[in-house]
């Protein structure tokens, strides 16, 4: 019986898990390929931050202008729809996680 510190998974299948950090300029999931933040990036994010979420809002706010500006230097006549933007960093956030 395993003592009540050890995980009930054997140390041979456990994994680590994989940050899912964005690929710049662009902007899309190094472990996933989705666009970031990505679900798992949303879930691991809204944990780190789960006592701060004003913090989380200004941390994805900072990575929005960053997106906006390697966006627009990549592709300059495709213009990133900014409410587009904005839904996929930021304004998740305000909601509580699902």
């Amino acid at each position: 019986m395993p003592s009540p510190n050890e995980p009930p998974v054997p140390h041979a299948q456990r994994r680590a898990i994989r940050p899912h950090t964005p690929m710049r300029p662009l902007w899309l999931c190094r472990v996933c390929a989705a666009a970031w933040p990505c679900p798992p990036a949303r879930l691991l994010l809204t944990m780190q931050y789960r006592r701060d979420r004003v913090g989380l809002s200004v941390y994805l706010a900072s990575q929005l202008f960053e997106a906006t500006a390697d966006l627009l230097k990549l592709n300059p006549e495709a213009v990133p729809d900014p409410r587009e933007l904005f839904d996929r960093f930021v304004a998740w956030t305000a909601r509580p996680p699902e």
